[in-house]
């Protein structure tokens, strides 16, 4: 008889352990509704890759000025220096998702002309984009030259041109009235392409339509679109788990991966740029097809085509869909192929089985920070 999660979050209660302990996975907290979104919310497209040029602000021009006084209408220069042209700088908050908002050329702002009575110009304010957290800047030779990483880590882009020297610099010994002064000096200008990798522990992999967002809903908040067609998915999303020791772990959704995607098919491997940065993976595998190992063997291919190693990463099989028909046969079999301790069987529409999987989905985030902090002990 299916209970549902008021019993058990009611009724079971997480000991006390130590940290990074992998005896008993904390429970995960119950999830918190959120309000629907409104029909006249404006549409932001996800956009995770693009080439953008950026430009310093330029320096303020020099003043050429002469002090006229009572009864010395040729006091001197006075005329002062510009001011410096503003950095673009851009940096990391973890309030954004996407890079649609960053325009395809920035300039920074221009400093202010020198003035008379030896008046400097204001130097220009900086420039400051804020982009999502893991965001990636390369340059013309697709060499990376930062990874936004950390919020509030920035990278001045480009800076701003020097100001211009006025003509009371120039006074001198030999030239008591010069008559000249420095243009403003022009702010950089790069090419840059800037990528996007999601930050999440867990990445869910499988095929179209294996079940992916309707899981990423009902174990988080997230609300990526269901419906039963494939490729849904059209962009990541993740969600958060909340655990009762106050621990989270976020969970990331990319669009399904076929068979010869790292060949450009079906959505192209560009995505799994936001599966690279994960800490381990959940093959999801729709357990109602058969031959689910030649799936799980698919999967695992394509991510080594991607990046080789990375499916060596720690990882546990889900069998999605247990509650259709054949899908206990194709479970039988697939356990006696893989071997039953790397094997969990859940329905992620009827809820089955779910607080089991984030237990394991815990112990296997516990034991890579317990491996973490084994290696640190080790250099040390």
């Amino acid at each position: 008889m299916n209970k549902g999660w008021n019993y058990f979050f009611s009724s079971i209660m997480a000991p006390s352990r130590a940290p990074y302990s992998t005896k008993k996975a904390p429970i995960p907290l119950r999830r918190r509704k959120v309000p629907k979104p409104k029909k006249d919310e404006k549409i932001n497209y996800f956009v995770d890759w693009k080439v953008i040029k950026v430009y310093g602000g330029n320096g303020g021009d020099g003043c050429i000025s002469t002090l006229s006084l009572f009864r010395n209408e040729f006091a001197g220069p006075d005329g002062g220096n510009g001011g410096y042209g503003g950095h673009v700088i851009f940096r990391a908050e973890d309030k954004l998702s996407s890079l649609n908002h960053v325009k395809n050329e920035i300039k920074g702002f221009n400093g202010v002309q020198g003035g008379t009575q030896c008046r400097d110009g204001k130097n220009a304010d900086h420039l400051i984009i804020e982009v999502p957290v893991g965001t990636i800047l390369r340059n013309a030779k697709r060499e990376v030259l930062v990874e936004l990483d950390k919020k509030g880590s920035a990278f001045i882009a480009a800076r701003g041109g020097e100001g211009g020297r006025g003509n009371a610099f120039f006074r001198s010994s030999t030239n008591q009235t010069p008559i000249c002064a420095e243009v403003g000096g022009k702010g950089e200008g790069f090419r840059f392409e800037i990528e996007l990798k999601t930050s999440a522990h867990v990445g869910l992999i499988g095929f179209p339509n294996a079940g992916k967002s309707t899981l990423l809903r009902a174990i988080t908040r997230a609300a990526p679109k269901v419906a039963s067609y494939p490729f849904t998915t059209l962009n990541p999303h993740v969600g958060i788990v909340n655990y009762d020791d106050y621990e989270k772990i976020s969970i990331a959704d990319v669009p399904g991966i076929i068979e010869g995607s790292h060949q450009n098919k079906g959505l192209g491997i560009s995505f799994l740029r936001h599966i690279e940065r994960c800490l381990c993976f959940l093959y999801l595998i729709d357990i109602s097809e058969p031959e689910p190992l030649r799936t799980l063997e698919i999967l695992k291919n394509e991510l080594e085509q991607y990046h080789p190693g990375l499916s060596n990463r720690p990882h546990k099989v889900v069998a999605n869909k247990i509650d259709l028909e054949g899908s206990e046969n194709n479970f039988r079999i697939l356990a006696d192929q893989i071997g039953d301790e790397k094997l969990l069987r859940i329905s992620a529409k009827q809820g089955n089985n779910l607080l089991n999987l984030l237990k394991e989905i815990r112990v296997m985030y516990d034991d890579h920070l317990a491996s973490r902090y084994t290696e640190g002990k080790s250099r040390e």
